[in-house]
């Protein structure tokens, strides 16, 4: 069986498609996956790194602005669409998955228009304009929250959840082992400050800000800070000793388990994992998503006393506060970690690997 992953972009579509992948090679050993993503975006290298083949196509989002991109999109549509037609004759798939991304679009819809079984996984409780528009394509379409039908048609809609990447689903629970991973202390309040895969200027302004008032409180940070920001706050953590600062987390696993409380944006995939590992949690919801749809993944959670909110706007003057008081409070910690934790889907990419390989039998 062949099979063919599209999307990316950011870790809230590569890591769900690992995911999926892995599931589906644990269902149907003999499987062949294929990983087609955007060229220039992280998909290019996490997936290679993650043991699977990818190849990249020439495509990027529309721009609204006047601009030297707009101008050049639609050779790019063009490109990407020729560059898809190859590889899906050359590969010759028996389904193809789309998990959001502008990859995914170009060669889904024309995976879906030669007759190839296809389908779709949205991971926020706001749909993607990706999936949107492949919506009326594909046969089958896997969401992550309830209510979608205000997006896509009803007979098409499977309940799944976000998937989770096996290293996460299947988490140690060793927390001297983990910091010790990170060289932390064994014995300190630890905060882990994650602000999504490509890092976020917002929640790295917050913390650098209060390096100080952390480094009195006796907490040690492990901190991810982004790529495109690591050398701007390099200098700034190397002056205290209790912070580890990092431009990616390639064992998001022992982080978790390092930690006693996170600060994190309130992307899909984050917060499928913060109840998969049973985390407390400060949630940054971003301003620059569309729809806002960051905000309503957390009121989710919120609601149900599962995390706490504080708006981007206010992050500077409360967010480390917040942290400080929170961490310390045993009680509260263990009451958010109860709560969360019983919003946990565990079997998404399994659920989502069973509904493909049924489609392709049937």
């Amino acid at each position: 069986m062949k099979i063919i992953i599209s999307g990316g972009g950011t870790g809230g579509h590569i890591f769900p498609a690992i995911a999926i992948a892995q599931a589906i090679q644990q269902q149907q050993p003999d499987a062949e996956i294929l990983f087609v993503g955007a060229l220039g975006k992280m998909e290019m290298e996490k997936i290679p790194e993650a043991g699977y083949k990818i190849e990249g196509l020439w495509i990027s989002g529309f721009s609204r602005k006047l601009n030297l991109d707009l101008f050049k999109f639609p050779f790019k549509l063009i490109a990407s669409w020729w560059k898809s037609r190859q590889i899906l004759k050359r590969f010759q798939p028996d389904a193809v998955v789309g998990v959001g991304g502008y990859a995914s679009g170009v060669i889904v819809r024309v995976a879906a228009s030669w007759g190839i079984p296809a389908l779709v996984h949205e991971q926020n409780s706001h749909a993607g304009a990706t999936n949107r528009l492949l919506s009326k394509s594909v046969q089958k379409i896997c969401v992550a929250y309830p209510n979608m039908e205000r997006f896509f048609p009803k007979e098409k809609i499977i309940f799944t959840g976000n998937p989770i990447r096996k290293d996460i689903a299947q988490i140690a629970e060793n927390q001297t082992d983990a910091r010790a991973y990170y060289q932390l202390s064994p014995n300190k309040k630890t905060l882990l400050i994650v602000g999504g895969s490509l890092g976020s200027r917002t929640i790295n302004d917050s913390i650098a800000a209060e390096l100080e008032s952390l480094q009195k409180a006796d907490i040690q940070v492990l901190w991810q800070c982004g790529k495109l920001y690591y050398e701007e706050f390099k200098p700034v953590a190397a002056k205290y000793e209790n912070v580890k600062l990092l431009a990616f987390i390639d064992r998001m696993d022992l982080a978790y388990v390092a930690a006693d409380l996170v600060i994190s944006r309130a992307g899909a995939l984050a917060l499928a994992e913060l109840c998969l590992v049973k985390k407390s949690a400060i949630l940054v919801p971003s301003p620059n998503v569309t729809d806002d749809h960051q905000t309503a993944n957390a009121m989710a959670l919120v609601e149900k006393q599962a995390a706490f909110l504080i708006k981007d706007k206010e992050a500077k003057q409360n967010l480390v506060k917040q942290a400080i008081e929170l961490i310390f409070d045993n009680n509260q910690l263990s009451q958010l970690s109860q709560n969360i934790a019983q919003l946990a889907i565990t079997n998404a990419a399994q659920t989502i690997a069973t509904e493909l390989l049924e489609m392709v039998k049937n």
